[in-house]
């Protein structure tokens, strides 16, 4: 069995942040309350303030800036050079991808998931599985949910795999424009038939990559859990240092 667990404070605050940033809340240039204002307004410990904030500025959202504060720097510019798996979610075809759909239907949304789109504990929401597979070998497991105003008007509760991603059927179908992805890693023992999909012995765990796409005011349109077996993956990133 498989827990779901919500998303820490620190990260539920940066979330929050984040989207007060895209709406236009603390625009870009402006100072961020004090970190004692958001301990008051959110109720929250001032490690968690901290941590939210360090979190913002580790991924481009806020900078420290001697004598003003934390800045707002606004929504970072997504680097479109490096390969991302949540690019390869939003905008692989069903229909010639290599795989297979396992699944498509109406279900309980897990605890993160919900959180990511914004519905309430135990909501429901369409979800579309696919199994990558590669020499005839499951490689990846990709289980995308959207909410149901999206659902209406569109194909993807169809059983048949789709001609083109479901991002692309989505924004020709609903007009609606995706703008920017986060991409969040963890790792956890994978549920019973998520094992069985990715013919995984006991106990091996996998890599969970949560893709939460949104259009540019920061609403969630679809948010998909990559798993990967964590026994066949080696993440490594190399970046300059300032």
């Amino acid at each position: 069995m498989a827990y779901e667990v919500e998303a820490p404070k620190y990260v539920r605050l940066a979330q929050t942040l984040q989207r007060r940033i895209e709406d236009g809340t603390y625009p870009p240039g402006s100072r961020v309350p004090s970190e004692n204002q958001l301990v008051q307004s959110f109720g929250m410990s001032r490690p968690t303030v901290v941590r939210a904030l360090e979190l913002l500025k580790r991924d481009g959202w806020l900078e420290s800036r001697q004598g003003y504060g934390t800045i707002v720097r606004g929504r970072p510019a997504v680097s479109e050079q490096r390969d991302r798996r949540g690019r390869e979610a939003l905008e692989r075809d069903e229909s010639s991808d290599s795989g297979r759909l396992v699944e498509v239907g109406q279900v309980p949304v897990p605890a993160r998931i919900a959180s990511a789109l914004g519905l309430p504990k135990r909501a429901k929401a369409l979800v579309r599985r696919f199994l990558v597979e590669a020499d005839g070998e499951a490689v990846e497991l990709v289980s995308s949910y959207f909410p149901a105003g999206l659902v209406e008007g569109s194909e993807l509760g169809s059983p048949d795999a789709l001609s083109g991603s479901p991002r692309e059927h989505l924004e020709a179908r609903k007009k609606i424009r995706f703008d920017h992805v986060t991409e969040r890693v963890s790792a956890r023992l994978p549920a019973g038939d998520e094992a069985e999909l990715l013919d995984l012995p006991e106990g091996v765990p996998v890599l969970s990559v949560l893709v939460i796409a949104c259009d540019a005011s920061g609403q969630a349109l679809q948010v998909s859990d990559v798993l990967l077996p964590a026994d066949r993956q080696e993440l490594e990133d190399t970046y300059r240092l300032n």
